[in-house]
């Protein structure tokens, strides 16, 4: 895992000393060393954590001394050495044993077809010397985050947008409007755009191309699991057959996220899916298993007992911090820091508590990160079910449901009825996902206009999917496509990395999407069990009576702090007129938000973090445009 960072311009020269400040800013990304290439027209910057082969030889930027070809990873390839030696039967030759060279020199035999032969997570980009051109990869499942800037004179590339900016110091410091939208509605910008217009996010499972020659940029997705086809076959077959093809999957998958030449562990909620990852690590492990859990005080917030329970039957070598839900605000100068891209799920603070602390022991953790929304882990994928009922009614009828559901007076039944105002199936998807729900836009009518919306991205993007997919299967796709790389997976990297930790995801390799994408619904969510398949293959191997408990999460309780520790502070930016740009939000709308939430009439703690989010990054730049 490391920091990366580039650029090649067309008519000038490479600011040696702009690429060094670039690796500065990636120091916790990548604290064991740092390099810095660059020619007359192209530079690279990297930063190292050293995870495989931590010798000298695993130093970035690579030069392949026989192609003359460059290389800048952040990742990890997970069968390098299945590569390595197809290579070397080839007659290549290498001089260390890390993953970075076989990328090279993999690009170096096939060219661009080498990415359809790695499995992992990364972000790469190669100067191809013969070719005079840069060609720039971001891993199948957005895993890793890689950012970048175009102009017909000037590209450049970086982990992270602060380091693009220092790079480039003449980017745009305003807003993006698109970027912004995005975010106020979901908590989140999803690929490509990002909140400066100036920089735009490489969506997952796509290659960059730009020819020093012409310098035209060329962008192709070379992966696609949106169009692949339930089998419904498969509904017939016998569940133990099912649950053998998915125990050597998953098997594979870990056993393969299990190499490092430093030490490893898991994180552990007690959940399904961590606990499964951590099972099956402990399987191929010759000494205990390091797993570690955040618990807190509260009982209404600790999942901590269960992760005990959990490490204790596997006899893991466990680790818990106890900590008061509270201290979590002391991360928040570091979460603005980190999250230079405005960023609303408040889980992440205790992602990065987990983090800070797994860090004083090992350098690697797994993590069961894709397992709902692959198997049908949210209750909402069982609701869109439902809702599909709804929908296949006539409008006037749908709307006439709409309209006394909204008058109840319990929350959930008013979100429903939100729901089913909607035009379509995706569009209420998008609406159950949002941090607006049932509440009036704070958006103003000039950026509405100007701008598309999130359930428009979801909606162009389904195009993409198979033909014969159920309401929910819909739903969990555009959950990958959407909340699980630009959201959850985000706050995965930021978090581990702003401790300098590496996480890995087993349930994201790729062999194991593709099964889950032809895996029928019904063997996901099942007479209302969500996760079906899945949680019985993790009672092979952890009993049932200690699995199953209420799904919690990682959560802070944003309702309370706002009302509380973080009371002042956010009057203080709601009330600020020179931080809320009227072209954009409805200040007098944000402030009786605000009210309702304080007197207690109404939990908007999802609206009212997000806005808040977005003005302590506004109070840096003040222009939208």
């Amino acid at each position: 895992m490391c920091g990366i960072a580039g650029i090649i311009r067309k008519n000038a020269g490479i600011d040696v000393q702009a690429l060094c400040a670039a690796a500065e800013l990636m120091h916790n990304r990548g604290p064991d060393s740092k390099g810095v290439w660059s020619n007359a027209h192209v530079g690279f910057a990297h930063r190292r954590l050293s995870i495989i082969d931590t010798s000298e030889s695993g130093h970035q930027p690579m030069l392949d001394e026989v192609s003359g070809n460059v290389i800048t990873y952040n990742g990890e390839v997970y069968n390098f050495k299945e590569i390595r030696a197809d290579l070397q039967r080839l007659g290549i030759g290498f001089t260390s044993q890390c993953d970075t060279e076989v990328i090279l020199k993999a690009y170096r035999q096939w060219g661009n077809g080498c990415i359809a032969r790695f499995n992992g997570m990364f972000a790469f980009a190669i100067w191809d010397k013969y070719a005079n051109k840069l060609f720039v990869v971001r891993d199948r499942m957005g895993v890793k985050p890689l950012y970048y800037h175009y102009s017909d004179s000037c590209f450049a590339f970086a982990s992270r947008p602060k380091v693009l900016s220092a790079l480039l110091p003449e980017l745009s410091k305003d807003w993006d409007r698109q970027g912004i939208r995005l975010f106020l509605e979901a908590g989140y910008i999803p690929a490509p755009y990002t909140h400066n217009p100036d920089i735009r996010k490489l969506p997952a499972a796509h290659y960059l191309e730009i020819s020093l020659d012409n310098f035209r940029l060329k962008q192709q997705r070379y992966w696609d699991f949106r169009d692949i086809r339930t089998e419904t076959s498969w509904e017939n077959r016998a569940e133990d057959d099912l649950l053998d093809e998915l125990d050597a999957l998953l098997n594979t998958s870990v056993k393969a996220r299990m190499v490092s030449d430093v030490p490893l562990g898991s994180f552990l909620s007690g959940g399904i899916d961590s606990s499964l990852v951590t099972a099956i690590m402990q399987r191929y492990s010759t000494t205990p298993v390091k797993t570690f859990t955040i618990g807190f005080e509260e009982n209404s917030n600790d999942e901590s007992a269960h992760a005990e329970q959990v490490a204790s039957f596997l006899k893991t070598d466990h680790y818990c911090e106890k900590m008061k839900v509270d201290d979590l605000i002391e991360l928040l100068p570091q979460w603005f820091d980190q999250y230079d891209e405005p960023f609303f799920d408040h889980s992440g603070f205790a992602v990065m508590a987990v983090s800070r602390m797994t860090r004083r022991h090992v350098t690697v953790a797994l993590s069961g990160d894709g397992g709902d929304e692959l198997f049908g882990g949210y209750h909402y994928y069982n609701i869109m079910e439902k809702l599909k009922y709804f929908y296949a009614l006539p409008k006037t009828l749908r709307l006439s449901i709409a309209t006394l559901l909204s008058c109840c007076p319990n929350h959930r039944l008013k979100i429903l009825g939100g729901a089913l105002t909607q035009s379509d199936l995706n569009s209420a998807f998008a609406f159950s996902r949002g941090v607006l729900k049932d509440y009036r836009t704070v958006l103003t009518p000039e950026l509405l206009q100007s701008t598309h919306s999130f359930a428009d991205m979801i909606n162009a993007n389904a195009r993409s999917y198979a033909d014969n997919l159920s309401a929910a299967e819909i739903a969990m796709r555009n959950d990958i496509s959407f909340t699980l790389v630009d959201a959850y997976l985000q706050k995965i990297d930021v978090g581990t990395m702003a401790f300098s930790l590496e996480g890995r995801e087993p349930m994201l390799d790729y062999h194991l999407v593709e099964w889950a994408m032809k895996l029928p619904t019904k063997w996901k969510i099942r007479n209302n069990v969500n996760k079906y398949l899945l949680r019985k293959l993790a009672y092979r191997y952890i009993p049932q009576k200690i699995l199953d408990k209420p799904k919690m999460g990682f959560g802070v309780p944003m309702e309370q702090w706002l009302r509380g520790r973080l009371k002042d502070w956010a009057a203080a930016r709601l009330n600020n007129s020179a931080i809320i740009d009227p072209a954009l939000l409805n200040q007098t709308t944000i402030l009786e938000a605000w009210n309702q939430h304080l007197t207690g009439q109404r939990n908007l703690q999802p609206l009212l973090w997000t806005i808040l989010v977005f003005l302590e990054h506004n109070k840096y730049s003040m222009k939208i445009v």
